[in-house]
């Protein structure tokens, strides 16, 4: 019951602090998301009782959800368009630091209460940090803040030793580049927007249900390692392990094979890794083992790719409330998965074939988003919508090109040739 309500705190950070952020900004959101952990992580630690400490337990999954956003989003739109995927990846690696060290920490400490406290402390600090961190520039600039906006562009030109370019920057310059992206920013958005347009439509569902059925199966995957016979302890040090492989990976092939490919190959390997264990027995512990940590580290890079392309799919105006929507859904398939692990008590094979078979449709889904790969960030609905259209225009090229050269010449008119 913990677990389900610390997911359920989860899904609805997501959904509240997604919307807030894109009202308030990113910085503050963050802040106050790394107090709100730290508190409620050390008030838990001390409940006295089980209901207070599912409350604390839900807090802490709220703090956690604004974090995660926060943080993919400021990275995304503070770097430029050929690092978006090393940046993105590299945060995925300290992911993998946290998986690593929290294994050797619950063996040290097995008291849980202590271990609860150890893990809740560093946030007071991490809550400290933030406030050196900048604000999203693009966020500043469609809300308004443009002063501030050039204030943080200087102090980040004087950072990079870029003082003398950054000096040279003026409030009129930013306001005229950007005077289209201010205009429309002045309209309200809302969760509404996300399917207002088709595209967006398009977009919101295929990315709902990879986001969905890549939460669905991680932690089908991650409640039974119980049954592959391996010390708990070693397995979850082994569960981190293949991340730092399989994150390297999905680095090279979402900067130059594309996220949507790279999205969709890997949620259906994990998804033929988790239909491949009801054929295998169940004495065969090794073989189990393997394809439970590939289908893991599958899932790992799904997650990876998805927080950058859904970043890079929605506009500034609502990218936050894109995120924490989409986030919501991979809440919920966390949340129905132990549900979907009883079904097991029926027939063993069933859950298996309810993972699988909802990851595969996940990475088919992810074959109809559009390509993010090289592209600027899409400040408006516009730009989104204009990416389809781009799309499609290169095969249109060859035709009109054969159709030029059938053209046959045709002779000049009286005095409207060359002399």
């Amino acid at each position: 019951m913990a677990q389900s309500i610390f997911m359920a705190g989860i899904l609805i950070g997501g959904l509240v602090l997604g919307d807030l952020s894109d009202r308030f900004g990113r910085k503050p959101i963050l802040t106050c998301s790394y107090l709100l952990l730290a508190a409620s992580g050390s008030g838990a630690a001390f409940s006295p009782t089980l209901p207070i400490y599912t409350v604390f337990r839900f807090l802490c999954g709220c703090g956690i959800s604004g974090i995660t956003l926060s943080t993919t989003i400021l990275s995304v739109e503070w770097v430029s368009t050929r690092m978006r995927a090393i940046k993105s990846i590299s945060l995925g690696y300290f992911y993998t630091s946290g998986q690593f060290i929290l294994p050797g920490l619950a063996y040290a400490i097995p008291q849980w209460r202590w271990l609860q406290l150890t893990v809740s402390i560093p946030f007071f600090a991490f809550f400290l940090l933030s406030w050196w961190l900048p604000e999203s520039i693009r966020w500043m600039i469609l809300s308004g803040r443009s002063s501030k906006a050039l204030k943080t562009f200087r102090q980040v030109a004087a950072f990079n030793g870029k003082k003398e370019e950054g000096e040279a920057l003026s409030l009129e310059e930013i306001k005229l580049n950007l005077q289209k992206e201010i205009t429309l920013a002045k309209a309200k958005h809302s969760i509404a927007d996300l399917f207002r347009t088709p595209i967006l439509r398009r977009v919101t569902f295929c990315l709902s249900l990879a986001w969905f059925s890549t939460g669905f199966a991680y932690y089908s995957l991650a409640m039974g390692v119980e049954e592959f016979g391996v010390n708990l302890y070693v397995l979850q040090l082994i569960f981190g392990g293949v991340d730092v492989p399989a994150k390297f990976i999905t680095m090279v092939s979402i900067s130059y094979l594309g996220r949507h490919t790279t999205e969709a190959v890997v949620l259906l390997l994990a998804g033929g890794c988790i239909l491949s264990l009801i054929f295998v027995p169940s004495d065969l512990l090794t073989l189990r083992t393997v394809l439970a940590v590939f289908g893991k580290g599958c899932l790992s890079s799904s997650f990876s790719c998805l927080f950058l392309y859904t970043s890079e799919l929605y506009p500034t105006v609502i990218r936050q409330t894109g995120m924490g929507i989409n986030n919501l859904w991979t809440r919920v398939g966390s949340m129905t998965a132990p549900l979907v692990k009883i079904t097991g008590e029926l027939k063993p094979f069933i859950p298996n074939v309810i993972f699988g078979t909802i990851a595969l449709l996940g990475g088919s889904a992810a074959l109809f988003l559009p390509e993010t790969l090289n592209r600027p960030l899409p400040e408006t609905v516009e730009d989104l919508e204009n990416w389809s259209v781009q799309a499609k225009e290169p095969k249109q090229e060859p035709e009109a090109e054969n159709a030029s050269q059938r053209i046959p010449l045709q002779p000049c008119e009286l005095g409207l040739g060359p002399n």
